[in-house]
Formats: structure tokens, C-alpha cells, sequence
């Protein structure tokens, strides 16, 4: 293959896969807005907005001022797993730190998301775009 038709392809891919990434943030607000509103009855505290975000070494966060951030790969992680990095950041809403009340607060809304949050640690580096489409059968590559 020649050295010009190699880098279209090349472009071909990477626009494909910006194309991929954006429905699938599309689709990571819609879900994080549902489950927020549905934890949200259970931990009380007031946020602000959600942002959908694609971070190297964050699955949440929780801004003082009442944002929730969410990685959008989480989509690739099983449902319970998605579902305690909520928690996770909905409590942060009453405790801005990660104390024993915080912890407390967390367990009492998910008596078992430790075994989430293991999960996340031994295979939050797989979740990405590509290993997702892979696990699918859906080709990543055009070649």
C-alpha cells in the first residue's frame, strides 16, 4: 500500500473513531443523568451539573461548587460498577473529603462497593474505546 493511501486510511480511522466517541459520550450523559437522579434520591446534597469527560486517571469527581464529572469509558465497565462511581461522587456532595462518614454514607447506599471499586482498580485500564469494540466484534481498524 502506498504511503498516501496508508495515511487516509489512517485519517479514515482516527475520524471514525472521533465519530464513535462522541455517540458514545452522547450516550454517557443520557445514562450518568438517569443514575444521578435516581442515587441523587438516596443521598440528598444539591449539585449543579454533570460534565462527561474522558480523563486518563479520574472515573469522577465532585466540585465545591456542586459539578459532577464522569468518564464517559465507564459505559464500558459493568452497570454496578458505573453505578458506585456515582455514589461515590453524589456523597461527596455531603462530604467534600474521603472520611469515615464519607465511607459510611457510601456503604449504606452500596453495602457492596468494594467489590465495584476493586473491579475498577484491576481492569479500569481496559476500558477503553477500542478494547470495548473489540470485545463487541466490531472492527476498529478499516484494514
Amino acid at each position: 500500500m502506498k504511503k498516501t493511501e496508508e495515511n487516509r486510511l489512517r485519517e479514515a480511522e482516527r475520524r471514525r473513531l472521533a465519530a464513535l466517541e462522541k455517540r458514545y459520550r452522547e450516550a454517557a450523559r443520557t445514562y450518568f443523568t438517569a443514575r444521578v437522579a435516581y442515587y441523587h434520591t438516596l443521598t440528598g446534597g444539591q449539585y449543579t451539573s454533570i460534565t462527561i469527560r474522558d480523563q486518563k486517571s479520574r472515573w469522577g469527581s465532585c466540585s465545591s461548587r456542586g459539578t459532577l464529572s464522569f468518564n464517559y469509558r465507564l459505559l464500558f465497565a459493568p452497570p454496578r460498577v458505573l453505578d458506585y462511581v456515582v455514589v461515590h461522587e453524589l456523597c461527596h456532595l455531603t462530604h467534600m473529603d474521603h472520611s469515615k462518614n464519607f465511607w459510611a454514607m457510601v456503604e449504606r447506599i452500596m453495602p457492596d462497593y468494594r467489590v465495584y471499586r476493586d473491579w475498577l482498580r484491576d481492569h479500569g485500564q481496559e476500558l477503553t474505546l477500542e478494547k470495548y469494540l473489540q470485545r463487541k466484534g466490531i472492527p476498529h481498524s478499516l484494514s
